[in-house]
């Protein structure tokens, strides 16, 4: 019979959690002022943009507004998600909410999709029926959009590289000042040539632009609600690892998933001649240590087994 790792790992992880949680609450904090601000800034810039590419008969506005509307929607679920993720709730969901940031992230990526195919039929119903724009209009909006979207884009900027969601506002905030820079530049090129198959070109320019960034996050976090291993843990990279280590014969049965888009966890089994020697030397520990500083992993179980128990150990997984 196998040796499983459990009641050793809770009091340390445990512990861990203690020694961290003002720094998790105050980044926490933080974030819900990055997320109410930029926020609160979106809307107020969505009505302004809405409000001019009307009556500037501006597709290109209008499409920036309907992408700054779907990114709102995707602050509020990325901001709802992160609050999920650190409530408590029934025994049935055993790894609390935390999934939820996940989910945040797949259906910000299929509602800017949607948003943006809208965008593009109406481009391209513009080449047959096209308006005049009035450029100086244009111009001074996008200008405001690119101050907007840039200060929201900063407010992400520490957050960026450690969770998806945070990436996710972060890329959106930086992608729509880059397009607001190109709605500039075709809103100056419009007051010199006075093209109208300018403006949904622009539109469609932007649409392909957003459509080609969402694909990636709608990969990642499909990937993610699958169990995939999260991108920038390598699985034979941390299975090298664990059979380094003195004493550890052989690896097997070894699983990496996100728990959420910020937390990793792994469950394996080592084969080792003697588990319980293994275990009282703080082998296990040190794992645990390990595995969280190196590879990022926070939440690991590992089930020691004697070289004798391999054979039915296998077969016992093969079967489930």
């Amino acid at each position: 019979m196998g040796l499983g790792h459990s009641h050793g790992h809770s009091h340390d992880h445990h512990s861990h959690g203690h020694d961290h949680g003002h720094g998790h609450s105050h980044e926490k904090q933080n974030f819900s002022r990055a997320f109410f601000i930029g926020i609160s800034l979106n809307v107020l810039f969505v009505l302004i943009e809405a409000f001019y590419g009307y009556v500037s008969h501006s597709l290109a506005l209008m499409a920036d507004a309907g992408h700054n509307l779907s990114d709102v929607l995707g602050l509020m679920l990325a901001w709802g998600s992160t609050y999920l993720a650190t409530q408590k709730v029934a025994k049935r969901f055993s790894y609390g909410l935390k999934g939820s940031t996940i989910m945040a992230a797949t259906l910000n990526a299929v509602f800017l999709l949607v948003a943006i195919g809208g965008i593009l039929w109406e481009s391209v119903q513009r080449f047959f029926h096209p308006n005049p724009m009035e450029g100086n209009t244009v111009i001074t909006v996008a200008a405001i959009g690119i101050l907007v979207n840039g200060i929201t884009a900063w407010l992400f900027v520490k957050g960026k590289d450690g969770d998806i969601n945070i990436r996710g506002a972060f890329l959106h905030m930086l992608g729509d000042a880059l397009v607001s820079v190109g709605v500039v530049v075709a809103g100056l090129i419009y007051l010199k040539t006075n093209w109208l198959w300018l403006d949904p070109v622009v539109s469609i320019g932007i649409s392909i632009v957003i459509i080609m960034g969402t694909i990636g996050l709608l990969k990642e976090s499909v990937s993610l609600s699958l169990q995939a291993v999260p991108n920038g843990i390598d699985i034979e990279e941390v299975q090298k690892f664990l059979e380094s280590k003195k004493n550890v014969l052989k690896v097997h049965d070894l699983h990496i998933w996100a728990m959420s888009t910020t937390e990793a966890a792994l469950t394996c089994h080592l084969i080792t001649k003697d588990p319980e020697q293994f275990s009282a030397d703080g082998g296990i520990l040190e794992l645990s240590h390990e595995l969280e500083e190196r590879f990022h992993i926070g939440h690991s179980t590992i089930q020691l087994d004697r070289v004798e128990d391999e054979e039915h150990c296998v077969r016992e997984c093969d079967v489930h």
